[in-house]
């Protein structure tokens, strides 16, 4: 989620909320902003074009004998095939060894996350092909892998292939694509997204506060806090910390995923247990993740709250359990916060010359409890929510050596990169963003140790194909107790009893 990806309402209503403008959201679940690059020219000059040939060609007669036909949304549509002499992901796919008489169009898909995969389990459910390959959230790959709606790569790739996706790819978004009990790779990951805490330098210093270091040694949300709150008072801004809190999919996958994890928490103990559901433990009650619950709770509501936890002083607006990706990100853009949890794309929107420039401070998430304290595996310390898509072969095309041709070029790095360059979505190869084009990539670039340290840090959501049920449960609770609504013990206390019905049910139906 990417942003990540994540609005839950089904909803096929393109403005649920009147307050707010209609947007078009891409891969990440964020409104597609033109940037002054090439990626701009290529998406605007190239949109009216390939509109035509996706529906002419997907839609209308059909695709040729070889064409592959993938899902996507338009703003990935904009940078496969480009007008003139200007570089695309096609060309970059020829270059990486595909056949030349191989093309491959996008069928375009609606941008929201959860229609997308209603429309793939449709499709999938159906045995319809094209589309030939199916870009799907990492929050919910794994569902379509255990239903045997995928090919298993791991078998139908060269083992030179399957080698460079092992030793290259980032372990974390790549076991969102893996078959959960045989390990096999079933979705090729197209591209990873990180949680980051974006924050004013210049107003941090103004007030006091040295975060000289906070790139490469992210501080505590104590120390974090307090820094917020001083800046905040001294530029009299009207908020200190933004973010995203509404009662959506965002925040159970990745805003409290994140928070909760800097605190030793998890939803099924630790990151073991993330991807089987049915016999893990439901540890929402732990002590770590009330206490996340009771410090946001705090950010929100001041010290005062009878729920408050000492230490922490009030910096967030009420507003934030309102807000998703873009209302959040308005409040910093605007120069109205001091801080601001995003996606990298916010980078890109916020470090240009034209706003905050080399003022704009980047780090991982603040923590409270270390790695070495945390009583739960693999969390504590910093963390990133993962978000991202990978790549999923239908079994039923009935163009599969073409479509494992296509796949088998995205896994190049020239591919990589120039789908990095072109509209900024990250490398499933991390050690590629240092290799990228500054020029190309903006404000990017000055932030790649952040960048690559947030993939050291990933956390992902415990994806199994309870987890839309389940997700559902979790971002009802916690926004309840961010709205002040329900006390947070009380809150984990009915969400623990939902959960363990679900997982019991599971573990049921495999003679648990």
């Amino acid at each position: 989620m990417g942003r990540d990806t994540v609005d839950q309402d089904p909803s096929p209503d393109p403005n649920p909320n009147p307050m707010q403008p209609s947007t078009l959201r891409d891969e990440r679940g964020r409104t597609r902003r033109q940037r002054l690059s090439r990626r701009a020219f290529v998406a605007t000059a190239s949109a009216t074009a390939l509109g035509a040939t996706a529906i002419a060609g997907c839609l209308g007669g059909g695709p040729g004998p070889n064409t592959v036909v993938m899902t996507g949304a338009t703003d990935f549509e904009g940078i496969l095939h480009t007008p003139d002499d200007e570089p695309d992901v096609q060309e970059a796919l020829w270059e990486a060894g595909l056949d030349e008489d191989i093309r491959v169009e996008v069928q375009t898909v609606v941008s929201d996350s959860v229609q997308r995969m209603q429309e793939a389990q449709s499709t999938l459910q159906a045995g319809r092909a094209p589309p030939d390959i199916h870009m799907m959230d990492t929050g919910w790959t794994i569902p379509f892998i255990l239903r045997e709606q995928t090919t298993n790569l791991t078998e139908e790739f060269p083992d030179d292939v399957v080698d460079r996706v092992e030793e290259n790819y980032l372990e974390e978004i790549l076991e969102t694509a893996r078959h959960p009990e045989t390990g096999d790779i079933h979705g090729l990951p197209l591209f990873p997204d990180f949680g980051m805490m974006l924050y004013r330098r210049d107003l941090m210093e103004d007030a006091g506060h040295d975060t000289s270091d906070w790139a490469s040694n992210p501080p505590t949300w104590e120390t974090f806090a307090g820094a917020v709150a001083d800046a905040q008072s001294e530029a009299g801004l009207d908020f200190g910390f933004t973010t995203q809190a509404a009662a959506y999919e965002g925040l159970a996958c990745c805003t409290f995923n994140e928070v909760m994890s800097t605190w030793g928490g998890g939803y099924f103990g630790g990151t073991e247990t993330l991807f089987t559901a049915g016999d893990r433990p439901i540890t929402v009650t732990d002590d770590a993740v009330i206490d996340a619950l009771r410090m946001m709770r705090t950010f929100i509501h001041g010290d005062e709250d009878e729920h408050a936890l000492e230490g922490y002083p009030q910096i967030c607006p009420s507003a934030i359990v309102q807000w998703s990706e873009d209302e959040s990100l308005a409040s910093f853009s605007s120069g109205d916060a001091v801080a601001h949890r995003n996606w990298p794309y916010a980078i890109a929107e916020t470090g240009g010359d034209d706003a905050f420039g080399e003022n704009l401070g980047i780090t991982t998430q603040p923590y409270a409890v270390s790695e070495d304290d945390a009583e739960l595996e693999g969390v504590g310390g910093t963390a990133a929510a993962l978000g991202g898509w990978n790549l999923a072969l239908s079994p039923y095309t009935d163009k599969t050596e073409q479509a494992l041709q296509v796949l088998e070029a995205f896994t190049h790095d020239e591919v990589m990169l120039t789908i990095f360059e072109l509209q900024g979505f990250l490398p499933p190869n991390l050690d590629l963003v240092a290799d990228a084009n500054p020029d190309e990539i903006g404000p990017v670039a000055r932030y790649v140790e952040q960048i690559q340290m947030a993939g050291e840090n990933a956390v992902p959501r415990p994806v199994t194909d309870l987890w839309p049920e389940q997700s559902a449960l979790i971002f009802q609770e916690v926004n309840a107790v961010y709205r002040g609504a329900k006390a947070p013990t009380a809150a984990m206390d009915e969400l623990a009893s939902r959960l363990e019905r679900s997982e019991s049910e599971v573990a049921a139906q495999h003679g648990g």
